[in-house]
């Protein structure tokens, strides 16, 4: 299945897409739920391509673009749900433990979070191309993969329970962990 098919969001009103670039997954995520609502937060470079891609679909009416630093800035909310998608590799640990406390923050209670990246095993030694893409991060910047146990772990630290691996698995072994705050 797709990822906006594996993630059930009916009855959600309001996604954030941290990171979200073009919105490629908020488009989809509106598209698969009539009700939904996004808004884009990234980098005021990418607000004229989110709002040429969400045009191009026919939903700009339903997503907004914010733009802003989130390892920075405030993410503005309540929202009741976030997607942040491979943008954990990227930062540190630490930056990592904050993002996500940040976001879990911004989510009115019950509201999910959803983690998307290429998790590497509990050992940190595979499958091959989380490895391998986490070697790339720590030689270009100061980021890495991560483990799903220590995202599990970041969450739980953040507040969030129900803890699960979403039924998703794309070819180049990324994935999805959800939690509820």
């Amino acid at each position: 299945p797709t990822i906006a098919a594996a993630i059930d969001l009916e009855g959600r009103r309001h996604l954030l897409d941290l990171g979200g670039g073009p919105g490629t997954h908020a488009i989809h995520f509106c598209l698969a739920n009539p009700m939904l609502k996004a808004t884009i937060y990234d980098r005021e470079t990418t607000a004229p391509f989110a709002k040429k891609t969400t045009e191009g679909f026919g939903v700009a009416d339903r997503i907004d673009f914010v733009a802003g630093e989130f390892n920075a800035d405030p993410l503005g909310g309540p929202f009741d749900v976030a997607w942040l998608s491979q943008i954990l590799h990227s930062n540190s640990f630490e930056e990592c433990q904050v993002l996500i406390e940040k976001t879990v923050k911004a989510l009115e209670p019950g509201g999910l979070i959803l983690i998307h990246d290429f998790f590497l095993n509990d050992t940190l030694d595979g499958p091959l191309f989380p490895a391998l893409f986490s070697m790339n991060m720590l030689l270009s910047n100061h980021g890495r993969s991560y483990s799903a146990k220590e995202v599990r772990d970041m969450l739980r630290q953040a507040g969030a329970r129900d803890i699960h691996r979403v039924s998703f698995q794309a070819p180049n072994d990324s994935a999805i962990l959800c939690g509820t705050v």
